[in-house]
């Protein structure tokens, strides 16, 4: 089986002063996610590995890079799943954690449990020897400028993705030459969100979803849309009826834009390989490694390509 990876850097109205850290930085985590695959490993090491760059990337919302809660604290979730076992793991309303997403790994393959939240997660982060890391060093200058212009919730939404409900996530998914499939989400939230609110992102089949008979998705996007349609979970629907991966994820996309006005994207990747990259919103940075060529794109319809 040829290994593929797909990330995403979240679906939202990037400004164009982002456009080149949000497309390089998904070529990077898709590189670094293929180089896993390369070597024969699994495609849940792929899909961790992807995701702990950009976590690391303050170009996105997600570790480094979040956005700040109206108490001005940091929250962060997480998600992962392995497709051939549907084993996951997640976390939510996480602090001080700069990769939430091996933090999540650790709940599916060191517990009994599928989530671990808030207080509780971050005990377990110092059991498991899960470094922490200072909240100031998780918050970008220009976030905290942000935080301070936008009073609330509701203005912060509107101001910053041009009135779509959506937010700036990441994730990635991914299929090894075993033929098992992955997925991995992580997100920071959206800016002035109440304290404790958790989106779709850490959430099994809204924010991600993975299983060997029919492929592995992550999505973006305004979570309480997401979690409406469990849009993971619906975009796997689709491919089960017999559409082709595309399809799948602009039906499912549709559908949440006509049911519940939401706006967002999703990566999915098929056991046969096939893969997509789709949104309905304004820009989606996102990354393919397939074989030996890199696919990457940012605004509607584009697909570039490179020759590794």
């Amino acid at each position: 089986m040829k290994p593929v990876i797909v990330v995403h850097g979240g679906a939202w109205a990037i400004p164009d002063e982002l456009s080149n850290a949000s497309i390089e930085g998904v070529k990077a985590a898709a590189c670094a996610g293929f180089a896993v695959l390369k070597k024969g490993v699994s495609a849940l090491d792929a899909v961790e590995t992807a995701v702990r760059a950009l976590e690391d990337n303050p170009a996105f919302d997600s570790g480094h890079g979040a956005v700040q809660n109206t108490a001005g604290e940091v929250e962060l979730d997480a998600m992962i799943m392995d497709g051939s076992t549907l084993a996951s793991g997640a976390v939510s309303s996480v602090r001080n954690i700069a990769n939430p997403v091996t933090l999540a790994r650790a709940v599916m393959e060191q517990t009994d449990h599928s989530m671990l939240t808030d207080r509780g997660a971050n005990l377990f982060a110092e059991r498991v020897g899960l470094p922490t890391v200072p909240t100031d060093t998780l918050v970008t200058e220009a976030e905290r400028r942000a935080w301070q212009s936008q009073k609330n919730y509701a203005a912060g939404v509107k101001e910053l993705f041009n009135k779509q409900w959506v937010h700036d996530t990441v994730g990635a998914v991914a299929l090894d030459s075993n033929g098992n499939v992955a997925c991995a989400t992580s997100t920071g939230g959206i800016r002035h969100k109440m304290v404790g609110r958790v989106g779709d992102s850490p959430i099994i089949g809204s924010g991600g979803y993975a299983d060997n008979q029919s492929g592995a998705v992550s999505c973006t996007g305004h979570g309480e849309s997401i979690l409406k349609v469990t849009l993971a979970r619906l975009i796997l629907f689709h491919v089960e009826q017999g559409k082709a991966a595309s399809e799948a994820v602009e039906k499912a996309l549709q559908y949440m834009g006509e049911r519940v006005q939401g706006g967002g994207g999703a990566i999915a990747v098929c056991p046969s390989g096939e893969w997509a990259a789709n949104f309905t919103t304004e820009r989606m940075a996102w990354a393919c490694v397939d074989g030996e060529a890199l696919h990457y794109g940012l605004n509607p319809r584009e697909d570039f390509k490179e020759t590794l």
